[in-house]
Protein backbone atom coordinates (compact mmCIF):
# COMPACT_ATOMS: atom_id res chain seq x y z
CA UNK A 1 0.00 0.00 0.00
CA UNK A 2 1.13 3.40 -0.52
CA UNK A 3 2.83 5.98 2.19
CA UNK A 4 1.09 8.71 3.67
CA UNK A 5 2.86 12.11 4.72
CA UNK A 6 1.40 14.43 7.61
CA UNK A 7 1.81 17.43 9.63
CA UNK A 8 3.71 16.55 12.56
CA UNK A 9 4.06 18.38 16.09
CA UNK A 10 7.88 18.70 16.69
CA UNK A 11 8.44 20.98 19.86
CA UNK A 12 6.89 24.40 20.99
CA UNK A 13 6.75 26.18 17.78
CA UNK A 14 7.50 23.66 15.05
CA UNK A 15 5.77 21.66 13.05
CA UNK A 16 6.82 19.31 9.78
CA UNK A 17 6.22 17.43 7.08
CA UNK A 18 6.86 13.89 7.71
CA UNK A 19 6.67 10.51 6.19
CA UNK A 20 4.48 8.63 8.56
CA UNK A 21 2.61 5.24 8.46
CA UNK A 22 -0.10 4.60 6.10
CA UNK A 23 -3.42 4.23 8.43
CA UNK A 24 -5.00 1.20 9.12
CA UNK A 25 -7.99 -0.24 10.90
CA UNK A 26 -6.25 -0.53 14.26
CA UNK A 27 -4.98 1.76 16.75
CA UNK A 28 -1.03 1.63 17.33
CA UNK A 29 0.98 2.99 19.82
CA UNK A 30 2.58 5.96 19.05
CA UNK A 31 3.00 9.85 20.45
CA UNK A 32 0.03 10.86 22.52
CA UNK A 33 -1.64 7.56 22.53
CA UNK A 34 -3.62 6.64 25.73
CA UNK A 35 -1.79 2.94 26.70
CA UNK A 36 -5.32 1.39 26.66
CA UNK A 37 -5.71 2.29 23.40
CA UNK A 38 -3.33 0.79 21.75
CA UNK A 39 -4.01 -2.51 19.78
CA UNK A 40 -7.55 -1.21 19.68
CA UNK A 41 -9.65 -2.45 16.49
CA UNK A 42 -11.58 -0.30 14.74
CA UNK A 43 -13.39 -2.54 11.88
CA UNK A 44 -16.24 -0.36 12.24
CA UNK A 45 -14.45 2.34 10.82
CA UNK A 46 -12.53 3.33 7.00
CA UNK A 47 -9.78 5.17 5.37
CA UNK A 48 -9.87 8.08 4.00
CA UNK A 49 -8.03 9.85 1.25
CA UNK A 50 -8.50 13.35 2.65
CA UNK A 51 -10.17 15.81 0.37
CA UNK A 52 -9.22 18.93 2.39
CA UNK A 53 -8.51 19.13 6.30
CA UNK A 54 -8.08 22.68 8.18
CA UNK A 55 -5.62 23.88 10.71
CA UNK A 56 -7.58 24.98 13.69
CA UNK A 57 -7.03 27.51 16.38
CA UNK A 58 -6.87 24.92 18.91
CA UNK A 59 -4.05 23.16 16.90
CA UNK A 60 -2.09 26.63 17.34
CA UNK A 61 -2.41 26.61 21.18
CA UNK A 62 -0.34 23.28 21.11
CA UNK A 63 2.05 24.38 18.46
CA UNK A 64 2.92 27.07 20.45
CA UNK A 65 4.04 25.29 23.60
CA UNK A 66 0.21 25.50 25.64
CA UNK A 67 0.06 22.27 26.47
CA UNK A 68 1.27 19.07 27.50
CA UNK A 69 1.44 17.88 23.52
CA UNK A 70 4.36 15.13 22.92
CA UNK A 71 6.17 15.87 20.09
CA UNK A 72 5.52 13.91 16.99
CA UNK A 73 2.04 14.45 17.28
CA UNK A 74 -0.02 14.14 13.65
CA UNK A 75 -1.71 17.07 14.14
CA UNK A 76 -5.29 17.56 12.45
CA UNK A 77 -8.97 17.18 13.75
CA UNK A 78 -10.82 19.23 10.75
CA UNK A 79 -11.46 15.91 7.79
CA UNK A 80 -13.31 15.90 4.92
CA UNK A 81 -12.10 12.96 2.44
CA UNK A 82 -13.19 10.28 -0.01
CA UNK A 83 -13.28 6.76 1.32
CA UNK A 84 -11.06 4.07 0.29
CA UNK A 85 -11.28 1.62 2.38
CA UNK A 86 -14.34 0.08 4.84
CA UNK A 87 -14.21 -2.17 7.43
CA UNK A 88 -16.07 -5.32 7.80
CA UNK A 89 -18.71 -3.79 10.19
CA UNK A 90 -19.51 -0.76 8.35
CA UNK A 91 -22.62 -1.36 6.43
CA UNK A 92 -24.49 2.05 5.02
CA UNK A 93 -20.81 3.97 3.60
CA UNK A 94 -19.53 2.65 0.53
CA UNK A 95 -15.74 3.16 -1.15
CA UNK A 96 -15.72 6.71 -3.16
CA UNK A 97 -18.38 8.38 -1.25
CA UNK A 98 -17.40 12.01 0.04
CA UNK A 99 -17.64 13.07 3.78
CA UNK A 100 -17.48 15.40 6.42
CA UNK A 101 -15.59 13.79 9.69
CA UNK A 102 -17.22 15.27 13.40
CA UNK A 103 -13.85 16.35 14.92
CA UNK A 104 -15.48 14.59 17.74
CA UNK A 105 -14.63 11.07 17.85
CA UNK A 106 -17.84 9.14 19.08
CA UNK A 107 -19.03 5.07 19.40
CA UNK A 108 -23.02 5.73 18.94
CA UNK A 109 -23.40 3.32 21.67
CA UNK A 110 -22.97 4.85 24.92
CA UNK A 111 -25.07 6.78 26.95
CA UNK A 112 -23.71 10.17 26.04
CA UNK A 113 -24.40 9.31 22.49
CA UNK A 114 -27.46 8.39 22.16
CA UNK A 115 -28.20 11.72 24.36
CA UNK A 116 -26.87 13.22 21.31
CA UNK A 117 -24.23 14.44 23.39
CA UNK A 118 -21.27 13.26 21.34
CA UNK A 119 -18.79 15.87 22.11
CA UNK A 120 -18.51 13.53 25.76
CA UNK A 121 -18.66 9.90 24.26
CA UNK A 122 -18.14 7.70 26.74
CA UNK A 123 -16.11 4.83 25.08
CA UNK A 124 -13.02 6.68 23.43
CA UNK A 125 -11.15 7.75 25.71
CA UNK A 126 -9.88 6.30 28.61
CA UNK A 127 -8.61 9.21 30.32
CA UNK A 128 -12.05 11.10 30.58
CA UNK A 129 -15.61 11.89 28.24
CA UNK A 130 -14.80 13.27 24.58
CA UNK A 131 -12.00 12.85 21.97
CA UNK A 132 -10.73 14.11 19.00
CA UNK A 133 -8.44 13.73 15.82
CA UNK A 134 -4.64 14.64 16.74
CA UNK A 135 -5.20 16.17 19.45
CA UNK A 136 -3.30 16.24 23.22
CA UNK A 137 -4.98 13.99 25.93
CA UNK A 138 -7.79 13.18 23.40
CA UNK A 139 -7.02 9.07 23.07
CA UNK A 140 -4.21 9.38 21.10
CA UNK A 141 -6.42 8.89 17.41
CA UNK A 142 -4.22 10.24 14.64
CA UNK A 143 -5.09 13.03 13.41
CA UNK A 144 -5.78 13.80 9.78
CA UNK A 145 -3.36 17.00 8.57
CA UNK A 146 -2.20 14.29 6.38
CA UNK A 147 -3.02 12.39 3.04
CA UNK A 148 -5.06 9.39 4.41
CA UNK A 149 -6.31 8.91 7.85
CA UNK A 150 -8.24 6.31 9.52
CA UNK A 151 -11.99 7.33 11.29
CA UNK A 152 -13.76 4.71 13.37
CA UNK A 153 -17.33 4.67 14.29
CA UNK A 154 -18.19 5.33 10.77
CA UNK A 155 -21.77 4.44 10.01
CA UNK A 156 -22.66 6.71 12.95
CA UNK A 157 -20.30 9.32 12.63
CA UNK A 158 -19.86 10.46 8.98
CA UNK A 159 -22.14 13.17 6.99
CA UNK A 160 -22.36 11.85 3.27
CA UNK A 161 -22.43 15.04 0.94
CA UNK A 162 -25.28 13.41 -1.93
CA UNK A 163 -23.52 15.24 -4.08
CA UNK A 164 -19.53 14.41 -5.15
CA UNK A 165 -19.36 16.65 -8.20
CA UNK A 166 -21.71 19.48 -6.30
CA UNK A 167 -19.52 19.37 -2.76
CA UNK A 168 -16.35 19.51 -4.66
CA UNK A 169 -17.70 22.73 -6.00
CA UNK A 170 -18.65 24.10 -2.87
CA UNK A 171 -15.77 22.19 -0.93
CA UNK A 172 -14.20 25.61 0.63
CA UNK A 173 -17.15 26.04 2.47
CA UNK A 174 -18.03 22.27 3.19
CA UNK A 175 -14.92 21.64 4.93
CA UNK A 176 -15.84 23.77 7.49
CA UNK A 177 -18.72 21.35 8.42
CA UNK A 178 -16.18 19.43 10.58
CA UNK A 179 -15.31 21.65 13.31
CA UNK A 180 -16.16 25.55 12.71
CA UNK A 181 -18.91 26.17 11.43
CA UNK A 182 -20.88 23.62 13.74
CA UNK A 183 -18.80 25.40 16.97
CA UNK A 184 -19.29 28.42 15.77
CA UNK A 185 -23.40 27.77 15.23
CA UNK A 186 -23.19 25.89 18.68
CA UNK A 187 -21.66 29.14 20.32
CA UNK A 188 -24.60 31.45 19.05
CA UNK A 189 -27.08 28.89 19.43
CA UNK A 190 -26.05 28.34 23.21
CA UNK A 191 -26.23 32.36 23.28
CA UNK A 192 -29.70 32.17 22.72
CA UNK A 193 -29.35 33.95 19.35
CA UNK A 194 -32.78 34.29 17.69
CA UNK A 195 -34.23 37.00 15.30
CA UNK A 196 -33.78 40.37 16.30
CA UNK A 197 -30.62 39.80 18.97
CA UNK A 198 -28.02 42.09 19.43
CA UNK A 199 -24.75 40.16 19.49
CA UNK A 200 -21.37 40.34 20.83
CA UNK A 201 -18.60 38.04 19.07
CA UNK A 202 -15.14 37.74 21.61
CA UNK A 203 -12.52 36.95 18.65
CA UNK A 204 -12.46 37.54 14.96
CA UNK A 205 -10.33 34.64 14.27
CA UNK A 206 -11.92 32.11 11.87
CA UNK A 207 -14.25 30.53 14.88
CA UNK A 208 -15.40 34.21 15.96
CA UNK A 209 -16.17 34.88 12.45
CA UNK A 210 -18.24 31.64 11.71
CA UNK A 211 -20.10 32.63 14.99
CA UNK A 212 -20.41 36.00 13.50
CA UNK A 213 -22.10 34.40 10.30
CA UNK A 214 -24.03 31.68 12.40
CA UNK A 215 -25.73 34.61 14.41
CA UNK A 216 -26.24 36.11 11.15
CA UNK A 217 -28.02 32.99 10.30
CA UNK A 218 -30.42 33.18 13.19
CA UNK A 219 -31.37 36.56 12.18
CA UNK A 220 -29.50 38.93 15.05
CA UNK A 221 -30.18 42.54 14.33
CA UNK A 222 -26.84 43.52 15.10
CA UNK A 223 -23.51 41.62 15.28
CA UNK A 224 -20.38 43.17 16.87
CA UNK A 225 -17.00 41.76 17.03
CA UNK A 226 -14.18 42.51 19.51
CA UNK A 227 -10.43 41.79 18.77
CA UNK A 228 -7.09 43.33 18.88
CA UNK A 229 -6.52 42.17 15.11
CA UNK A 230 -7.19 45.02 12.89
CA UNK A 231 -7.04 43.15 10.24
CA UNK A 232 -8.96 40.58 11.20
CA UNK A 233 -11.97 43.04 12.61
CA UNK A 234 -11.82 44.13 8.47
CA UNK A 235 -12.37 40.38 7.79
CA UNK A 236 -15.80 40.68 10.11
CA UNK A 237 -16.57 44.20 8.40
CA UNK A 238 -17.06 42.39 5.22
CA UNK A 239 -19.55 40.42 5.76
CA UNK A 240 -21.76 42.98 7.77
CA UNK A 241 -20.59 43.23 11.40
CA UNK A 242 -20.14 46.04 13.77
CA UNK A 243 -16.68 45.69 14.91
CA UNK A 244 -14.44 46.91 18.03
CA UNK A 245 -10.86 47.05 18.12
CA UNK A 246 -9.78 46.09 22.27
CA UNK A 247 -6.34 47.09 21.49
CA UNK A 248 -7.21 50.43 21.15
CA UNK A 249 -10.30 50.47 23.86
CA UNK A 250 -10.32 49.25 26.96
CA UNK A 251 -13.81 50.23 27.82
CA UNK A 252 -15.95 47.56 25.87
CA UNK A 253 -19.50 48.21 27.21
CA UNK A 254 -18.25 52.35 26.20
CA UNK A 255 -17.82 50.59 22.84
CA UNK A 256 -20.68 48.93 22.77
CA UNK A 257 -22.99 51.95 23.61
CA UNK A 258 -21.61 53.90 20.45
CA UNK A 259 -23.02 51.00 18.63
CA UNK A 260 -25.94 50.02 20.30
CA UNK A 261 -26.81 53.22 22.66
CA UNK A 262 -26.72 51.12 24.80
CA UNK A 263 -23.34 49.23 26.45
CA UNK A 264 -24.79 45.92 26.29
CA UNK A 265 -26.00 43.17 24.21
CA UNK A 266 -28.38 40.27 24.38
CA UNK A 267 -26.31 37.47 23.89
CA UNK A 268 -22.52 37.29 23.92
CA UNK A 269 -20.24 34.69 22.50
CA UNK A 270 -16.47 33.56 23.59
CA UNK A 271 -14.51 32.65 20.86
CA UNK A 272 -10.91 33.20 22.34
CA UNK A 273 -10.42 31.13 25.18
CA UNK A 274 -7.05 30.27 27.35
CA UNK A 275 -4.89 32.89 25.82
CA UNK A 276 -7.04 36.18 26.37
CA UNK A 277 -5.28 39.08 26.49
CA UNK A 278 -6.68 42.22 28.40
CA UNK A 279 -8.06 44.95 26.66
CA UNK A 280 -6.29 48.74 25.73
CA UNK A 281 -3.23 49.59 24.80
CA UNK A 282 -0.15 47.37 26.13
CA UNK A 283 -2.45 44.45 26.61
CA UNK A 284 -0.85 41.62 27.97
CA UNK A 285 -1.99 38.00 28.98
CA UNK A 286 -5.37 37.97 31.14
CA UNK A 287 -6.94 34.58 30.35
CA UNK A 288 -10.08 35.47 32.30
CA UNK A 289 -10.20 38.89 30.66
CA UNK A 290 -12.84 37.82 28.18
CA UNK A 291 -15.37 35.64 30.34
CA UNK A 292 -15.53 38.70 32.44
CA UNK A 293 -16.10 41.21 29.99
CA UNK A 294 -18.81 39.13 28.30
CA UNK A 295 -20.22 38.90 31.93
CA UNK A 296 -20.44 42.50 31.93
CA UNK A 297 -21.91 43.48 28.44
CA UNK A 298 -24.40 40.72 28.35
CA UNK A 299 -27.91 42.29 29.67
CA UNK A 300 -29.58 40.63 32.88
CA UNK A 301 -30.73 37.36 32.11
CA UNK A 302 -28.70 36.84 29.14
CA UNK A 303 -27.19 33.56 27.79
CA UNK A 304 -23.17 33.12 27.26
CA UNK A 305 -21.88 30.31 24.59
CA UNK A 306 -18.32 29.86 24.90
CA UNK A 307 -17.18 27.51 22.27
CA UNK A 308 -13.79 28.79 23.08
CA UNK A 309 -11.13 26.23 24.53
CA UNK A 310 -10.28 26.03 28.12
CA UNK A 311 -7.38 23.56 29.55
CA UNK A 312 -6.79 21.64 32.71
CA UNK A 313 -3.15 22.01 31.74
CA UNK A 314 -1.26 24.87 30.09
CA UNK A 315 2.73 24.90 30.89
CA UNK A 316 2.41 28.52 29.33
CA UNK A 317 0.47 30.33 31.62
CA UNK A 318 0.76 33.25 33.13
CA UNK A 319 0.67 31.87 36.81
CA UNK A 320 0.27 28.76 38.45
CA UNK A 321 -3.44 28.83 39.08
CA UNK A 322 -4.05 29.39 35.28
CA UNK A 323 -1.41 26.30 34.72
CA UNK A 324 -4.39 23.75 36.07
CA UNK A 325 -7.42 26.05 34.31
CA UNK A 326 -7.93 27.93 37.37
CA UNK A 327 -9.24 31.23 36.31
CA UNK A 328 -10.39 34.83 38.59
CA UNK A 329 -13.59 34.41 37.02
CA UNK A 330 -16.66 37.30 38.21
CA UNK A 331 -18.88 34.29 38.94
CA UNK A 332 -21.05 36.37 41.19
CA UNK A 333 -21.61 38.76 38.40
CA UNK A 334 -22.65 36.41 36.29
CA UNK A 335 -24.82 34.90 39.24
CA UNK A 336 -26.00 37.93 40.02
CA UNK A 337 -27.07 39.03 36.74
CA UNK A 338 -28.95 35.09 36.26
CA UNK A 339 -26.53 34.34 33.39
CA UNK A 340 -26.77 31.06 31.52
CA UNK A 341 -23.54 29.68 30.13
CA UNK A 342 -22.97 26.87 27.98
CA UNK A 343 -18.93 25.24 27.79
CA UNK A 344 -17.07 22.77 26.44
CA UNK A 345 -16.45 20.91 23.04
CA UNK A 346 -19.67 21.68 20.29
CA UNK A 347 -21.27 18.47 19.29
CA UNK A 348 -20.73 18.50 15.54
CA UNK A 349 -23.46 15.95 14.49
CA UNK A 350 -26.22 18.54 16.39
CA UNK A 351 -25.80 20.50 13.35
CA UNK A 352 -23.68 19.35 10.42
CA UNK A 353 -26.39 18.36 8.02
CA UNK A 354 -28.84 21.03 8.31
CA UNK A 355 -25.65 23.48 7.99
CA UNK A 356 -24.47 21.28 5.02
CA UNK A 357 -27.88 22.25 3.33
CA UNK A 358 -27.56 26.02 4.02
CA UNK A 359 -24.00 25.40 2.07
CA UNK A 360 -25.73 23.52 -0.62
CA UNK A 361 -28.63 26.00 -1.09
CA UNK A 362 -26.49 29.28 -1.03
CA UNK A 363 -27.94 30.32 1.90
CA UNK A 364 -24.71 30.26 3.85
CA UNK A 365 -21.25 31.57 2.73
CA UNK A 366 -18.85 30.35 5.58
CA UNK A 367 -15.43 30.28 3.11
CA UNK A 368 -15.83 33.98 2.29
CA UNK A 369 -16.81 34.43 5.90
CA UNK A 370 -13.56 33.01 7.30
CA UNK A 371 -11.51 33.72 4.21
CA UNK A 372 -10.61 30.20 3.47
CA UNK A 373 -7.16 30.29 1.61
CA UNK A 374 -6.23 26.75 0.11
CA UNK A 375 -2.64 25.41 0.44
CA UNK A 376 -0.54 22.31 -0.18
CA UNK A 377 0.66 19.65 2.80
CA UNK A 378 4.14 21.01 2.38
CA UNK A 379 2.81 24.73 2.82
CA UNK A 380 1.36 24.18 6.09
CA UNK A 381 4.42 24.84 8.44
CA UNK A 382 4.44 28.34 6.68
CA UNK A 383 0.83 28.65 7.14
CA UNK A 384 1.08 27.55 10.72
CA UNK A 385 3.36 30.90 11.12
CA UNK A 386 1.63 33.22 9.02
CA UNK A 387 -1.49 32.12 11.24
CA UNK A 388 0.25 32.58 14.56
CA UNK A 389 1.35 35.96 13.66
CA UNK A 390 -2.55 36.54 13.21
CA UNK A 391 -3.27 36.15 9.59
CA UNK A 392 -6.93 36.81 8.59
CA UNK A 393 -7.48 33.53 7.35
CA UNK A 394 -8.63 29.94 7.38
CA UNK A 395 -6.08 27.82 6.27
CA UNK A 396 -7.50 24.66 4.27
CA UNK A 397 -4.74 22.16 3.27
CA UNK A 398 -5.46 20.14 0.07
CA UNK A 399 -2.67 16.97 0.34
CA UNK A 400 -3.26 15.67 -3.13
CA UNK A 401 -4.00 18.94 -5.25
CA UNK A 402 -8.24 18.05 -6.03
CA UNK A 403 -9.63 21.96 -4.68
CA UNK A 404 -10.32 24.00 -7.70
CA UNK A 405 -8.85 27.20 -6.78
Amino acid sequence: MAGNRAVVYQGPGEVTVENTAFPDLELHDGPGVNPKNVGRKCDHGVILKVVTTNICGSDQHMVRGRTTAPAGLVLGHEITGEIIEIGRDVEFMKKGDLVSVPFNIACGRCRACKERNTNVCLNVNPDRPGSAYGYVDMGGWVGGQSEYVMVPYADFQLLKFPDKEQAMEKITDLTMLSDIFPTGFHGAVSAGVKPGSTVYIAGAGPVGLAAAHSAQLLGAAVVIVGDLNEGRLAQARSFGCETVNLSLHDDLGEQIEQILGVPEVDCAVDCVGFEAHGHGKGHSEAPATVLNSIMTVTRAGGALGIPGLYVTGDPGAVDEDAKIGTLKIRFGLGWAKSHTFVTGQTPVMKYHRELMMSILSGRAQIAKAVNATVISLDEAPAAYKDFDRGASKKYVIDPHGQVRK
